[in-house]
């Protein structure tokens, strides 16, 4: 197995390059589309509620991902706090909207790495990490200088800005991002994320650019992308369309999760009155219909890896 990406850029310095110019990003915030321009090396709170340093909720050997990430020990999970988007449906509300959690500086989420690697995981998994690109290059200079040696997973809702996905060159192994919607019309409803669709397409170019489509070696994944889609109810999430930019823009070797898990949760509990539109239909969980549909239009298009019965 090759080794991660990441070692061969830290030993040529150009790690320590990226590190320092990602850092540059925060003093006037343009990590994300948002653009926010406030000074977080000064205290201050751009959309994401994070400041200098990463905010961590949890983090730990983690078994219900994708089946080539987790193997026999784990995917060694990170779970940073904060979100730049606002879905009202989000699962992890606690982490994404109400940030709890505990700042960590750099060496402290270097030793989390190191720990995580120690306790056999496969990989480290970041999960939302679109607001804390900095910090997070900044203790992977520490972790690979403490001898960090197994594959980062970028594992996001795919609301990132191309130049920092450019600095995340040669650095990520494995990019996991969500293909939430595909319509900016409900994007912008749901997840207050205007212009998502086309920050979105560009993401998933540049993410397969980079790793290209995921190779497998001995049941785990090494390098490549995984992509996520979560079936809504009353196909909110315009799950065809998706389906048919993966296939023709990205590549039908792609590995797909299409997921069915969804059920009401944070703000989508309190909706129920017609005035909400199309928001009320978040008040019910995804029928089996819903999903197989959604399957369907993902073969159709010729996609044929990731989900049940498909091909590794």
């Amino acid at each position: 197995m090759d080794k991660p990406l990441y070692i061969k850029t830290w030993k040529c310095g150009e790690l320590a390059e990226k590190v320092e110019c990602a850092l540059s990003l925060l003093d006037s915030c343009e990590v994300c589309p948002r653009l926010c321009a406030v000074d977080r090396t000064g205290g201050h709170h751009g959309y994401c509620g994070i400041g200098r340093h990463a905010r961590i909720a949890s983090y730990g050997p983690h078994f219900g991902e994708e089946r080539p990430l987790v193997g026999r020990f784990g995917s060694g999970t990170i779970f940073f706090s904060g979100c730049n988007m606002r879905c009202l449906f989000c699962q992890n509300y606690q982490i994404s909207q109400l940030r709890h959690g505990k700042d960590a500086q750099a060496p402290e989420l270097a030793r989390i790495m190191l720990e995580l690697q120690e306790r056999g995981c496969h990989n480290i998994n970041l999960v939302s990490p679109s607001q804390v690109v900095p910090q997070i290059l900044e203790s992977l200079l520490i972790a690979v200088e403490g001898g960090l040696s197994i594959p980062l997973v970028y594992n996001t809702g795919t609301y990132d800005r191309i130049e920092t996905l450019e600095l995340l060159r040669d650095v990520i192994d494995i990019y996991m991002p969500d293909a939430k919607y595909g319509s900016d019309e409900v994007a912008g409803e749901l997840s207050d994320a205007p212009g998502y669709t086309d920050i979105m397409h560009a993401a998933l170019k540049e993410m397969h650019n980079q790793v290209g489509d995921l190779i497998i070696e001995n049941g785990i994944a090494t390098r490549g992308m995984i992509i996520r889609h979560l079936v809504l109810p009353g196909d909110l999430a315009q799950s065809e369309v998706v389906m048919r930019f993966i296939a023709k823009e990205i590549s039908r070797d792609a590995y797909v999760n299409i997921m069915d898990q969804y059920y009401p949760s944070w703000k989508a509990k309190e909706i129920g009155l017609p005035e909400f539109g199309c928001k009320s239909l978040l008040m019910r969980n995804i029928t089996r219909e819903e999903s197989n549909s959604t399957l369907e239009y993902a073969r159709r298009e010729g996609l044929h890896r990731g989900f049940p019965g498909a091909d590794e």
